[in-house]
């Protein structure tokens, strides 16, 4: 039996959770075309008959202009070491800048460098993303797709072929160990990255603060009060829209029927109220 962990590291908006979403083979992670989506390290666990594979998708690197920045940050270097395997994900369509020099000084060697969205990239971005990664002098490296799946199977093969002997640390039927309320949360922050315009996903925030049977309720903090109307949208129609595609989600997960009750509340500056990131759970790490 193998089995062990393995980061999945990289600058914020470079697929890091739709690989982590596709090498499990299903929804662990939230996606969304926003960068700094992922606040959390989620664990996606792969499983078959003679190994099990923990992926931690981690927030993305980046410059942090608040203390929620610094916590993001700090969670993801927790993983830089102390697991068994590192996977290093660039953007085959961006030119590698500082930030992914610094990040990759920091990798042992033994790391597998991860050129993803090669969908995406013109022929010549992928050649020259590789020959731009080959000064750092990793271990292996791999141009994948993230979103077709091309070349992520290849990828878990060299990642199965790294894990040590060890046991099964969770049920062959979990998939996540994030915990119920936090996914609620996150499907519901997923649902309104989606609607809200670009300057507002960095100021949404959603917590579940109450569940009893068929009734949950979900608060959605923002900055501002001029932030509010946006997230409840003309006739509530943001929240309407939102509400029932969680719910529809969450019914067909659970097999059951849900009231699902979002609040939108003003919390002033809450990306730098420490009590509150703790509260929520943001920028928390076990590693």
């Amino acid at each position: 039996m193998k089995s062990g962990f393995v980061a999945v590291v990289g600058r914020t908006g470079v697929g890091k959770s739709t690989l982590v979403n596709e090498m499990v083979g299903t929804k662990v992670s939230i996606t969304s075309k926003h960068r700094n989506t992922t606040r959390f390290a989620i664990r996606g666990i792969l499983n078959d008959a003679d190994s099990q594979i923990i992926f931690v998708d981690t927030p993305g690197f980046h410059k942090p202009q608040t203390r929620l920045g610094e916590r993001l940050n700090s969670v993801a270097s927790d993983y830089l070491s102390g697991v068994d395997c590192v996977l290093y994900v660039v953007d085959a369509t961006e030119s590698i800048g500082p930030g992914d020099s610094g990040l990759a000084a920091k990798l042992d060697r033994s790391a597998i460098c991860v050129v993803n969205k090669v969908d995406r990239a013109k022929s010549n971005q992928v050649i020259e993303r590789l020959v731009e990664v080959s000064k750092f002098e990793f271990s292996e490296y791999f141009p994948v797709s993230a979103r077709t799946g091309q070349g992520v199977v290849e990828l878990v093969d060299e990642v199965r072929t790294r894990l040590p002997d060890g046991p099964r640390y969770y049920p062959r039927d979990v998939v996540s160990d994030m915990e119920v309320t936090t996914r609620v949360a996150e499907l519901v922050r997923e649902q309104l990255l989606k609607k809200l315009k670009e300057e507002l996903p960095h100021s949404v925030a959603c917590q579940v603060t109450h569940w009893d049977g068929a009734y949950l309720c979900c608060d959605i903090y923002v900055e501002r009060e001029s932030q509010k109307p946006i997230v409840i949208g003309k006739n509530a129609s943001v929240l309407k829209e939102v509400g029932s595609t969680v719910r529809s989600k969450l019914e067909e997960e659970l097999s059951q029927s849900i009231y699902l009750d979002l609040r939108v509340k003003v919390n002033k500056e809450w990306q730098s109220n420490d009590r509150l990131i703790d509260r929520i759970g943001y920028g928390v790490g076990d590693n």
